[in-house]
């Protein structure tokens, strides 16, 4: 009996992969657990930093659409939930572990298989099921619940109260709809990396990539950009312009990761190229050019 109990036993660790750890821990080579003490690679921090933009981008861009051409209160909101998400990320720093330093330990992650522990639970007999879900990935997975949970807090403690300071040039039913916005696009944010996030973490530089490229585009083409001087008479075409250079840069230092760095920082001199682009080829593709030439064409 103790020899079949000592090979199901080695059965369940070889089946499992992983033992059931406390928080902060994983298991090594041989199957036992140990704390995680390693500090987090360039790629996890451009990971996280990924996660953390999605809330202030979601935020900027329902202030943007809610507030109004006109409206002087888009700035301060701007500002407001710039600082929200800037608290949020510092706040979940401190109470992360270590506790009351800027500064996380983290285990490596070594395969995707490690997001998904909960779906290698084996049953060595076919009936009862063991147990091995943990946080291999530690704290990749569950700080960004907690970054998202501080950002809903301080949105909800701070945002209203400005909202119905500044926002006159705005009707009653208009002020909070940004806001309004959050509370349905924090719980997409939420299960997203409850079910993704395995996924997003090895997707991610690329998702930057195509985003900002199509967005750009949309961008220039909705405000009729056609040549640099459009570009230069308003500021915040300026500031677009620059924020999606960031994320291009952005994208490409996390698909080089470190030990390729070196190599591709040239490849931050392609940042402008898409704009630039864009402006070289725009008189070709516009639409009342292609209508004209092909009413003489007939």
């Amino acid at each position: 009996v103790d020899g079949r109990f000592l090979e199901c036993s080695d059965t369940v660790l070889f089946l499992c992969g992983l033992l059931v750890c406390p928080r902060g821990q994983r298991t090594n080579a041989q199957k036992y657990c140990q704390p995680c003490t390693e500090s987090p690679e360039l790629y996890d921090w451009l990971y996280l930093g990924f996660m953390a933009m999605l809330p202030l981008v979601l935020h900027w861009f329902f202030i943007e659409w809610y507030s109004g051409k006109k409206s002087s209160s888009a700035l301060f909101q701007h500002i407001t939930a710039l600082f929200e998400c800037s608290m949020a990320a510092i706040i979940t720093l401190l109470v992360s572990d270590p506790v009351g330093v800027l500064y996380i330990r983290s285990c490596r992650v070594v395969m995707l298989s490690d997001w998904y522990t909960m779906l290698y639970n084996p049953s060595p007999d076919y009936v009862t099921t063991v147990h091995c879900t943990h946080e291999a990935v530690y704290p990749l997975y569950t700080i960004v619940f907690i970054y998202y949970a501080f950002c809903l807090l301080l949105m909800m403690l701070l945002r209203p109260l400005l909202v119905k300071k500044i926002a006159c040039g705005l009707g009653k039913s208009d002020r909070f709809k940004s806001i309004y916005a959050a509370l349905y696009f924090f719980p997409i944010l939420t299960v997203l990396q409850a079910v993704g996030g395995g996924l997003l973490y090895y997707a991610f530089p690329y998702i930057i990539l195509v985003l900002s490229l199509v967005t750009l585009a949309v961008y220039m083409s909705a405000s009729e950009i056609e040549n640099c001087y459009d570009l230069l008479v308003r500021k915040k075409r300026l500031i677009v312009l620059f924020s999606h250079w960031l994320l291009h840069a952005y994208g490409i230092i996390s698909i080089s990761r470190v030990d390729k760095l070196e190599q591709d920082l040239p490849l931050l001199a392609l940042v402008p190229t898409p704009a630039l682009f864009y402006l070289f080829t725009v008189k070709f593709t516009e639409p009342s050019r292609i209508l004209s030439e092909g009413a003489n064409g007939n």
